[in-house]
């Protein structure tokens, strides 16, 4: 099957080829000197044109008609501006207009929809689900055959990103593709956060285990139950969403010391589910006392995400577990506001001092996330021609950096940087649906690291750049701890092990192992918020349930799905 439908593809390109040097003679000759050009350009040529690719005189497509492509993010976001000055340029000088859909309510439903109607957008974010319905195609004879750019960035990836159950790639990583050298400023993952003014309050303490973080949590509500505004400070919330189960779920697994692992702790390449184990009881009994303290959100097991966002967004919220981009606009709300003390730190807690944090790791691919090509999608080919210019270093400095002149400008050394009021725009909700394609850009496939003339591939990341951007106050937050940068509360990361990181194992959607997993979140989601809001001394009577909950469960078929695919990955990814 897999020879039939690589002859198919390349029939289908041969084709193409034919049809590109027909438009070529009929538009007249290029003046870039034919196909001379850089890959990208090359790339341009059959549709994906790069932007020094566009003045040929076949047009700015190479010949091609323009194009439409239609795209479903699985996330919430605000729709761009008609006039978005990033997608006109996109569609001026790759042909390609795009007609976006982002996520409303509950991802699986919307998937699930999608799956039982059987027609789907050209380009859609990843989940297994969609693999398991044959929703989305394999991309790697694409990729080798018309995305020279996809290819070699992905080099040092590729084989991570093949399905371990029939070796083909359907996604392409949105992120933990490093070129270059990775200066690691701003800090994206999980940790405890704390409002800013509540560290300023109490001299900057830095609290290490959960026990001293709650306790400022507490003192904190106790000197300002309301805000300036009159609104009831909110001590410690929690999300439990749709999928976005991580922040109620995964604490348990870090104050013991490990790593993101999702559902389970691996030790010795062996994986642990944690979820009742009386190291997770510990971490939930303490949420059971804020709780009964008034600390704990009442609203926090009935809101959508969206109102887990607005709620950040209005500072009453003093802590909680989150991974940072799970609720970076929220902060960039706050940020846009000016109110900079309600923003936060993270921090990486334990249970005690003698367990040493591990909350940062090292980049890694972000295997099962980014986009993938629908079956539904009539042009695959001109689509992967699109990604592939999208990956050059020219329009990677637009989606990240912006447009030279305008976002950025480049010093006498080649640096580039911002001016304040450059800074200014780009913290400006509003300006930003106008003159940004974030949306998109956090989707796509994207070079982190250092771009080849030395340049950070973001401006967050590039030393310089991050420190003139800081405001005053979080100048006086880092100066006061002695960290330059955000990650320097963190311990160093060690080695991320070969198999790492366990979430991202597909469990195969209709699986026994998939069944236990969904059971296991729905027991989870279940008793928790039961347990967090039982009364005092009925805690305990709660938890119980809970774990005979997950004795009904058939635990082992996903622990055995875990297990098989570590050790997988341990025997075939050990020598790359």
């Amino acid at each position: 099957m897999g020879e039939k439908r690589s002859r198919w593809w390349r029939g289908l390109s041969i084709a193409i080829a034919l049809m590109m040097v027909l438009a070529a003679c009929s538009g007249g000759k290029s003046d870039k000197g034919g196909g001379s050009g850089s890959p990208g350009q090359q790339a341009g040529n059959g549709g994906g044109s790069s932007a020094s690719s566009g003045g040929s005189g076949g047009g700015a497509c190479g010949g091609l008609d323009p194009i439409t492509i239609s795209v479903f993010i699985g996330g919430p976001a605000q729709t761009p501006t008609p006039d978005n000055r990033i997608y006109k340029k996109i569609e001026e000088e790759l042909c390609v207009k795009l007609e976006m859909e982002f996520l409303v309510g509950d991802l699986q439903q919307k998937l699930g929809v999608m799956i039982a109607g059987g027609e789907y957008p050209d380009l859609i974010t990843a989940d297994t689900k969609l693999v398991a319905a044959k929703a989305v195609i394999p991309l790697e004879d694409l990729i080798e055959e018309h995305a020279p750019n996809l290819r070699k960035h992905y080099a040092q990836a590729w084989n991570k990103m093949k399905d371990s159950s029939d070796g083909h790639i359907y996604w392409l990583p949105n992120f933990g593709i490093i070129h270059g050298e990775f200066f690691q400023t701003w800090y994206a993952g999980p940790a405890f956060w704390i409002q800013k003014k509540v560290l300023k309050e109490f001299g900057y303490p830095r609290p290490k285990t959960l026990d001293e973080f709650m306790q400022l949590v507490r003192d904190y509500v106790a000197k300002h139950p309301t805000t300036e505004d009159g609104q009831p400070t909110i001590g410690y919330t929690t999300l439990a969403y749709d999928w976005r189960t991580f922040p109620l779920l995964n604490p348990p697994e870090h104050l013991i010391g490990h790593p993101n692992d999702g559902g389970v702790v691996v030790r010795d390449g062996v994986a642990e589910v944690f979820a009742v184990k009386d190291y997770a009881k510990r971490y939930y009994a303490e949420l059971n006392k804020l709780y009964n303290e008034g600390l704990f959100d009442k609203e926090a097991f009935v809101q959508n995400y969206d109102q887990y966002l607005a709620k950040i967004s209005t500072g009453r919220v003093v802590a909680f577990f989150d991974q940072h981009w799970n609720f970076q606009q929220a902060e960039e709300n706050l940020i846009a506001q000016g109110r900079i003390w309600d923003t936060y730190v993270g921090f990486p807690l334990v249970y005690d001092t003698s367990i040493r944090d591990w909350y940062l790791d090292r980049p890694l691919p972000n295997l099962n996330n980014g986009f993938g090509i629908s079956k539904d999608a009539k042009d695959p080919v001109r689509i992967i021609k699109f990604l592939d210019a999208l990956i050059t270093e020219e329009w990677q400095k637009i989606l990240s950096w912006g447009e030279e002149g305008i976002d950025y400008l480049v010093d006498e050394n080649g640096r580039f940087y911002r001016t304040p009021e450059q800074r200014a725009q780009q913290e400006d909700p509003t300006w930003k649906l106008a003159n940004r394609a974030d949306a998109l850009f956090g989707a796509l496939p994207k070079i982190e690291g250092t771009f080849s003339d030395g340049n950070a591939t973001s401006p967050g990341n590039q030393p310089e750049e991050f420190f003139d951007s800081l405001k005053p106050e979080d100048k006086e937050v880092l100066e006061a701890y002695g960290a330059k940068v955000w990650t320097d509360f963190f311990s160093p990361s060690p080695e991320n092990p070969v198999y790492y990181p366990a979430w991202q194992i597909d469990l195969i959607d209709g699986s026994e192992a998939a069944i236990a997993g969904q059971q296991m979140t729905d027991a989870s989601l279940k008793y928790l918020p039961q347990a967090i809001m039982a009364k005092p001394g009925e805690f305990d009577k709660v938890w119980d349930e809970y774990v005979k909950a997950f004795e009904k469960i058939n635990v082992q078929a996903y622990l055995d799905r875990i297990n098989e695919q570590l050790q997988w990955r341990i025997e075939n990814w050990s020598t790359e």
